[in-house]
């Protein structure tokens, strides 16, 4: 996300009317489970990114190219068909915890899970909080995985 995405950010009000906006009530249901779990994780409320995407914590970054902006340390969205889970580090760093999370898929920085019953819930706590320390830890030099 860029300039642009953080002037459409919303506040934690506004995430509770998006999740009660959901019309499958198993994604409300996951939705509502993560957003709890990712504000014990950062410590910070849920702040809605865009039209979809619900972010804790921010960071700021700034590429060599002078492109920069602000992002969300950790976020999900809840998709229609499943919830996906952005790791900004990158999934690559986490080959143990990801045989042990249960059925899910992966993209580079993307985490993709049909319903949380799915994956073992303190794994995916484990992974969470591992990815969450490390952006917070390089917020001045992150740089997100590619």
């Amino acid at each position: 996300m860029d300039n642009q995405a953080q002037e459409s950010q919303f506040t934690e009000s506004f995430v509770t009317t998006f999740l009660n906006d959901l019309p499958d009530e198993q994604r409300r249901h996951d939705s509502e489970h993560l957003c709890r779990l990712m504000n014990r994780i950062t410590g910070k409320p849920p702040v809605l990114w865009g039209s979809g995407i619900i972010g804790f914590d921010q960071y700021h970054y700034k590429y060599d190219s002078g492109r920069e902006g602000d992002m969300p340390a950790v976020s999900f969205a809840p998709r229609k068909s499943k919830l996906t889970v952005y790791l900004l580090d990158g999934l690559s760093k986490y080959p143990e915890l990801l045989s042990n999370l249960g059925r899910h898929k992966t993209g580079k920085v993307c985490l993709y899970i049909k319903r949380l019953s799915d994956v073992d819930m303190t794994v995916l706590e484990e992974l969470i909080t591992a990815s969450y320390t490390y952006v917070m830890s390089h917020k001045h030099d992150m740089h997100r995985a590619s």
